[in-house]
Formats: structure tokens, C-alpha cells, sequence
């Protein structure tokens, strides 16, 4: 049921509003929005009055937001940002089939995106938007309509395909290697070990596996499998990378195994969407299609 009319502000109020907020500024807000000052400011008086709120508090020449103008700010610029994204993707595609995928770089970039042409061709009607996400987050709040998932099946309020395990392998460049000549798994400890921030214990968890002392592990911090096989091949130390993920790098010999001693990760990486969301075509289309070339590694 439609609310009450002064609770639907038009968007220029709320336009007005929000860039004033941003900025701090009636006159940034009206550079931003290719008005004169006095424009946005009558928009805003125009907003309060509507809500029968103040929301910012007015000194001098100065503007600051009022407590209840700082929430509302916050979820007036969500609430644009969604109808902006909502447009782009009409345009992008107008007849429908815009599908918004969120992924993790990585497995992004090296595995994904290489298969995408062969998914495009079969369904040419689908467009993909792919955005980056490192950690769960909220459908909610989220113009997404699935993710690509690394960890357990247990995303609050989404369904779960399984797409894929996972084995991991010390990596590191050739000369880092050769220079320690690692013999078996607590030699390692002797080079410097790269963690993921996503994964902090897993040279705890690998040393463990294969007989090595855990205790006290220490080294630089990643926040991504790329910047880490990247400083791994570079010769900064060894990490712990998913074989599937540099398979080029080993063939092309940039990055070695340190040890052939591979651990296969407790996680595993699924596509993730929210229940009423299931139905959807291009999510249908594009969750079948991506569960047949995971079939093999499954």
C-alpha cells in the first residue's frame, strides 16, 4: 500500500539534499547538481517542510546535519544508488535479462572470466554485471542478485549450490626455492611465509597436516590470492595458493611448488542468492550452466 504523499519526496528534494550532505556544502552541492545556491537551498527548505524535519543545522555561512539528517542521509544516498544502478542496467539492457553477480577477485578474473564468452554465446538475451566482494554481506542492502562464495554453506537469508573444492600447494618463486632448498615441511619455516588475511590460520593448519611444528607462525599479511602469488613469484616468500588458480604460472615455471605437498582446504566455493531471487531466468540460466562446468571438479 502507497504511503503518504509528504513521506515520497521527489527525487531533486532528495538529489539536493543528499549532495549538501555529502559535501557539506550548499554551494558544492550546487556546483555538483548544475544549480545556483539559492536553488538548492529552497530544494532543502522544501525537503523539511515536507518531512516536517530540520535536517541540518544552519550557522552562518555553514551547514552541518542534525542527528536525525545524518540517518537519513545515509539512507536516502543507499536509496539513490540503487535507483541509479536499477537505470544503468535498464539501459544497459532493455528488454531484461541484466544479471548482477558479485565475485571474488581471484577466482574472478582467473577462472570465471576466461568461461564468461562461452556462457554469453549461449544465452545472448543475459547481461552480466560482475562487481567485487571479498566477504558476506547483506542481499538486503545489495543491488546483487547472486555471489560467488568461498567458506561453508551458511549464508544468513540466501540458498547455497556447491561449485567446488579446493587444494592449496606452497608456492614460491624458482630462485627462493633453489637458494633453501627445501627438503620437507618445516624447512619452509626457514623462508618467509605469506598469509591471507582471509585465511589466518592456514600455514597453522598445513604444517599441522604434514607433521611440521605450527607454533608461532608469523610473515606478511594479503588481502588477496593475486598481490600474494604475485609477491610469491617475485621471490618475497612462500604462500599458500589454490592449484586451480596458478596453473599458468606453474606451467609457465614463475611460481614452483616450494614442496609437493598439497592440502585440500576445509571451505569450498559455491554460488549463493537470496530465496526470493531463485526463480529469477538469468540467475536460473547462468546457476545451471555454472553447475555443469564445476560438474568435473565437484
Amino acid at each position: 500500500m502507497q504511503g503518504p504523499r509528504r513521506f515520497l519526496p521527489s527525487l531533486a528534494l532528495l538529489s539536493a539534499f543528499e549532495a549538501a550532505a555529502r559535501t557539506g556544502s550548499v554551494t558544492a552541492a550546487a556546483r555538483e547538481l548544475s544549480l545556483t545556491q539559492s536553488a538548492v537551498s529552497r530544494q532543502i527548505r522544501a525537503l523539511e517542510e515536507q518531512l516536517e524535519v530540520e535536517l541540518f543545522h544552519r550557522e552562518r555561512q555553514t551547514i552541518r546535519l542534525t542527528a536525525g539528517g545524518i540517518g537519513y542521509a545515509r539512507e536516502i544516498r543507499d536509496a539513490l544508488r540503487k535507483i541509479s544502478t536499477a537505470s544503468l542496467n535498464l539501459r544497459a539492457n532493455p528488454f531484461g535479462g541484466t544479471l548482477t553477480l558479485a565475485i571474488l577477485p581471484t577466482f574472478g578474473t582467473r577462472w570465471l572470466a576466461p568461461r564468461l564468452p562461452k556462457f554469453i554465446a549461449g544465452n545472448p538475451g543475459i547481461t552480466i554485471n560482475l562487481m567485487t566482494r571479498l566477504s558476506h554481506f547483506d542481499f538486503r542492502l545489495e543491488p546483487i542478485d547472486a555471489a560467488i562464495h568461498f567458506g561453508t554453506a551458511d549464508w544468513s537469508g540466501a540458498e547455497c549450490a556447491l561449485l567446488r573444492s579446493e587444494t592449496v600447494v606452497p608456492a614460491c618463486g624458482p630462485e627462493l626455492r633453489d637458494r633453501h632448498g627445501f627438503q620437507e615441511a618445516g624447512d619452509l619455516r626457514r623462508a618467509p611465509l605469506l598469509h591471507l588475511t582471509t585465511r589466518p590460520d592456514a600455514w597453522e593448519r598445513w604444517l599441522t597436516l604434514h607433521g611440521a611444528d605450527a607454533h608461532a607462525v608469523h610473515g606478511m599479511l594479503f588481502d588477496q590470492f593475486a598481490t600474494a602469488a604475485q609477491a610469491a613469484a617475485a621471490g618475497v616468500g612462500v604462500a599458500l595458493l589454490p592449484q586451480f588458480l596458478i596453473e599458468d604460472e606453474l606451467r609457465a615455471g614463475t611460481l614452483v611448488k616450494a614442496l609437493d605437498l598439497p592440502m585440500k582446504s576445509a571451505e569450498a566455493y559455491y554460488l549463493v542468492w537470496p530465496a526470493d531471487r531463485a526463480l529469477y531466468p538469468p540467475l536460473v540460466a547462468f546457476r545451471d550452466w555454472l553447475l555443469e562446468e564445476t560438474a568435473h571438479d565437484r
